[in-house]
Formats: structure tokens, sequence, C-alpha cells
């Protein structure tokens, strides 16, 4: 058993910040998201063998919390949608070129979007967001590739 506490406390150091930053975004609630935090690592406890098989474990934490973030979602009906709980981060020194983007991504397709942030907010590879999302990393490619196309299309449109 202790063995099985000293690996779980490990993922918890390695991905636990990172999880937390990714649910509290996704709820809009720290609360919730530190909840739903420790439910992801409750699974992890119960399923060390499948993490252990698993290509990224680091992708099998997120599709955890991914999980169980968005059944909470669907539970408690946020009055807060992720875009508008994203756009109202505050940034240390506003760059006048971050409202702009936080709108053309909000204006992208949710499936889009979703890869996109995964990518750039939580770092995960190709393969890690095919993982967390169950398709193929082709997908994840088109998904990113199509986006980023989608994105200087509007940032261009605000430009002109």
């Amino acid at each position: 058993m202790d063995d099985r506490i000293s690996e779980v406390r490990s993922l918890y150091d390695e991905h636990g910040p990172a999880l937390l930053r990714y649910l509290r975004r996704l709820t809009g609630r720290r609360e919730v998201a530190e909840d739903l935090l420790q439910e992801t690592f409750v699974q992890a406890m119960r399923s060390l063998e499948r993490i252990g098989k698993a290509h990224s474990r680091r992708a099998w934490l997120f599709v955890v919390a991914r999980h169980l973030g968005i059944n909470a979602l669907r539970r408690a009906r946020p009055t807060v949608p992720l875009i508008e709980a994203i756009a109202a981060t505050p940034a240390v020194e506003e760059d006048p070129r971050l409202e702009p983007m936080r709108r053309a991504i909000a204006e992208l397709p949710e499936l889009q979007r979703e890869a996109l942030q995964f990518r750039l907010r939580d770092g995960l590879s190709y393969q890690e967001i095919a993982d967390v999302l169950g398709v193929p990393i082709g997908t994840v490619r088109s998904r990113l590739h199509k986006a980023v196309n989608g994105l200087r299309g509007r940032l261009k449109t605000c430009e002109d």
C-alpha cells in the first residue's frame, strides 16, 4: 500500500498543478476544481495498473480530469461559460493584442478551440491531446491546423 501511495504522491507532485489549472479554467471555480483534482487522484489510486500501461501518464490523468470536469459542469450548469472565465483571467500587463486574440479563439469551433487550449495552455503534446480526446493524432493535427488558419483569418480581419 505504501508503494501505491508514494506512486500517487509522485504523480500528484508532477502533474497536480497543471491539472488544477486546467480544471479551474474548465469549471471557473477553484473549490470545484480542487474537489475534481482530488477525485482525479482517487481514481488514479484505484487504477495504478492502467496508468502504468498508458502511453502517457499525464495524458491519462487529463482524460480522467476532463471527464470528471465535463460531468460536473453538466450537473451544475455553471453561470460563467468557459470562454468568459478565460477572458476574465487577469494579465500582469495587458497587451492590447490579447483581447482580439481571445475573441478570435472564442469564435473557433469548439473542437478546434479545445485542441488549441490543450496545446497552448496545458502544453500537451499532439499524442497526449489525441489520448485525452480519444481521437487519432492526425485529427489533432488537422484541428490545430484549422484553428491556426482560422485565427490568422480572424486576426487579419481585425487588423484591416
